[in-house]
């Protein structure tokens, strides 16, 4: 589908830039809630009501009362939630009967940038066509109903205390996590003051930290994008965990009691090793283009199918959804578990993990160590923009030559950024060795080919 606006997470960019600007949420919120009006089936008087959510970000403010004033004016009413992980805004989305959900955050990025993205009624990425609808919406000039008919607002007050409760009935009623000292970092985000109550509350002892935002810290230095912080105080505490959520608590990373950091692909492998333990069937696991070649090596040996998706969850879940399968996630953090929420979920996820470790009595090393992933070399080439690398005969003999070598214990994958004028060359492998020298060679055949 070509969007004009939509990317594949919604609309994100540069605060203050188009298309976050106050202008643009306004007309947004006014063209999505003409498709929530046009396509409401509730009875005769009652308006179609939408849920909103932000991130700690100072910009949240602004666009926050943008949409609210444009879904106002569509004849839709709003429910404000305030600072709440993305998904979190999806499970009340989908536990309220809402019509759809927003949430206004640039997930990793820095607190400069922003977004907003919509879920559906049942707490999914909205379907293609509803996107399509509002795109169309937003080229008709915004008008506004008859004030009788016009959306109202209000606030709910214990939406955090009910996604804790959600997340804690996750894990397993038997279990608890009385005798471990997790460190949680919440990146100055959205889970700043939900993920360290989830983990008391079950039992673990918990240390905080990046859970003071103050609107322009959020992922500065800190949370799943920048583990080091968490490593740091995983070794100065003394601690037997580390988890570590991005600025809208979807995406997780862990560090162990030794100081190594855990991504999404090893979280993924102890998350089916721990069910297959515990007797479960994993049907199949979906990855993406990006997922290390352990992963797939290491489910193979287990006896579980693997499938690679494009990049971004989005993908991952449209995957799993067509085969019907339950697990899936990327190696940045994100962990889809169906049978427990619609959407990624880093609470959910870790609590996944944790429930693991509890079932098969393992260290956090142990479990998590599990995978040895394999060394991955990643080189971001400039290209000329609209260089036509696919075509390149260059280009193809290099990678041809750099699959030959790696015989079958690697892989090449190169993918042109979405962002930026960018060819990015992944090699992976079992020898780090051979597999920087591949990277090198391929990354002086683009810039030969691309000059």
């Amino acid at each position: 589908m070509s969007r004009k606006y939509f990317g594949t997470d919604g609309v994100r960019g540069k605060v203050g830039a188009f298309p976050i600007t106050p202008a643009f949420a306004l007309q947004l919120g006014h063209a999505a809630g003409r498709v929530l009006v046009a396509q409401d089936t509730s009875s005769p008087g009652e308006r179609p009501t939408v849920l909103i959510g932000k991130d700690t970000r100072v910009s949240g403010y602004l666009l926050e009362a943008a949409l609210e004033a444009g879904f106002a004016a569509a004849g839709v009413d709003v429910c404000l939630v305030g600072p709440l992980p993305t998904p979190g805004v999806a499970y009340l989305t989908r536990a309220l009967r809402l019509q759809a959900g927003v949430v206004i955050s640039a997930s990793h990025n820095p607190y400069d940038d922003n977004g907003i993205k919509f879920f559906s009624a049942l707490g999914t990425k909205l379907p293609d066509e509803v996107e399509q609808a509002i795109e169309a919406e937003m080229d008709v000039p915004m008008g506004c109903v008859e004030s009788a008919r016009l959306g109202r607002a209000r606030r709910i007050d214990d939406a955090r205390g009910r996604y804790i409760e959600f997340c804690k009935s996750t894990f397993p009623n038997e279990l608890n996590l009385r005798g471990l000292k997790l460190v949680v970092d919440c990146a100055h985000g959205a889970a700043y003051h939900v993920a360290p109550e989830v983990f008391h509350e079950l039992g673990a002892e918990v240390h905080a930290i990046g859970a003071e935002p103050n609107g322009l810290n959020i992922n500065a230095g800190c949370g799943a994008t920048a583990p080091g912080a968490l490593r740091q105080a995983v070794l100065e505490q003394g601690a037997d965990l580390g988890i570590a959520l991005d600025g809208d608590g979807d995406r997780l990373v862990m560090v162990d009691a030794s100081g190594c950091i855990h991504d999404g692909d090893s979280l993924l492998y102890a998350i089916v090793v721990g069910r297959l333990a515990q007797g479960q069937k994993v049907a199949g696991v979906v990855g993406t283009l990006m997922s290390n070649l352990a992963l797939e090596h290491g489910l193979a040996a287990l006896g579980v199918p693997f499938l690679r998706a494009a990049v971004g969850d989005r993908y991952v879940l449209e995957m799993l959804l067509e085969k019907g399968w339950l697990l899936g996630g990327e190696n940045s953090g994100h962990i889809l578990c169906l049978d427990k929420h619609s959407t990624g979920d880093g609470i959910i996820a870790a609590l996944q993990v944790l429930a693991a470790l509890r079932q098969q009595d393992k260290s956090p090393a142990e479990l998590l160590g599990a995978l040895s992933l394999y060394p991955q070399v990643l080189i971001n080439v400039p290209m000329v923009k609209g260089f036509a690398w696919q075509d390149s005969a260059v280009i193809a003999a290099a990678r041809a030559a750099a699959e030959q070598r790696l015989a079958g214990q690697g892989r090449v994958l190169l993918r042109a950024s979405g962002t930026e004028p960018l060819l990015r060359i992944m090699v992976e492998g079992r020898d780090a060795g051979l597999v920087r020298a591949q990277a090198e060679a391929l990354a002086q055949a683009v810039c030969a080919a691309s000059a």
